[in-house]
């Protein structure tokens, strides 16, 4: 009795996908390739390019010139061709450069600036169509890098010697012979950096579900500060040497009493110890190797 029914629902089942199929085999697609190029008005050590991607992947590579080159590739996905142009005129980029800044940033259909005087949230709306920006940015070696994106991307930054500061949500991040104090997070994806030389300053690395893996060359000094609810910190530093735990003063009690703060990281000294490097994730382990 259950037989023909299972046969009807199987057919259906069978419709319903080769229906999605022929949707997608349908669907219209735009590529643009965009091009931009900015002279530096400052040293490029005082220089920062800030860039604030949505959709798609950040190359970011070191070289040596005093010009900032930006190509980007739009790409426009849509079920029909009204829907297509419209994606077309709307997903634009915005640049702007003032003083010693150079600003990439997606002008429509929404501003990416993370800024509230540029209305980011407020001017949402309902789209039908589907795009990304795919960058690939050379940069003065010595440029201090503020870049990101979001979703549908990896973010990449090689052969740079300036500060970093690095985003992504939903993608890995990519640090290759690179040399300044770095401050890289995600939330979904691994984290990894090669450096070559070691960060001069503090610096911060943090994943929800991922991976973090960092090599630093054998004259490492510093002190690694570790956190993770289901991962282990691995080394192949000789002579780590566990601290004790920090404690700071939190709040003035009642009564002239003081309360204080126990941290709840693990803090390991490399070397003679230095600058704070902390690294923490959720989901995976850490690990710390030498060049």
């Amino acid at each position: 009795m259950t037989k023909p029914s299972l046969r009807r629902s199987l057919s259906s089942l069978l419709l319903v996908l080769c229906s999605a199929a022929a949707c997608r085999a349908q669907s219209k697609e735009a590529t643009e390739k965009i091009s931009r190029e900015f002279t530096l008005t400052a040293d490029a050590g005082k220089s920062t390019l800030a860039l604030y991607n949505i959709f798609g992947s950040v190359t970011v590579q070191g070289y040596a010139g005093n010009k900032v080159l930006v190509e980007a590739t739009k790409t426009v996905r849509a079920d029909d061709d009204q829907t297509l142009e419209t994606g077309r005129k709307e997903a634009q980029l915005g640049f702007t450069q003032h003083g010693d800044s150079v600003v990439v940033y997606l002008a429509g259909p929404y501003d990416s600036r993370p800024h509230d005087d540029h209305n980011r949230y407020r001017s949402h709306k309902e789209i039908d169509y589907r795009y990304t920006f795919d960058f690939v940015v050379k940069v003065p070696y010595q440029m201090n890098l503020h870049v990101g994106t979001v979703n549908g991307g990896s973010m990449t930054v090689t052969d740079v010697a300036g500060p970093l500061n690095v985003g992504n949500v939903n993608g890995a991040i990519t640090l290759r012979n690179v040399k300044g104090t770095t401050k890289a997070h995600t939330v979904n994806g691994n984290v990894d950096a090669t450096y070559a030389a070691n960060p001069p300053g503090a610096s911060s690395y943090h994943t929800i579900n991922g991976q973090i893996r960092v090599h630093y060359p054998a004259s490492l000094g510093a002190d690694l500060h570790f956190k993770s609810m289901h991962g282990e910190f691995l080394t192949d530093f000789p002579n780590a040497e566990i601290l004790p735990a920090q404690v700071t003063k939190n709040q003035e009690g009642k009564g002239g009493g003081t309360v204080y703060k126990l941290t709840k990281d693990t803090a390991v000294r490399i070397g003679k110890g230095g600058p704070d490097f902390h690294f923490e994730t959720l989901n995976g382990n850490v690990t710390v190797s030498k060049l």
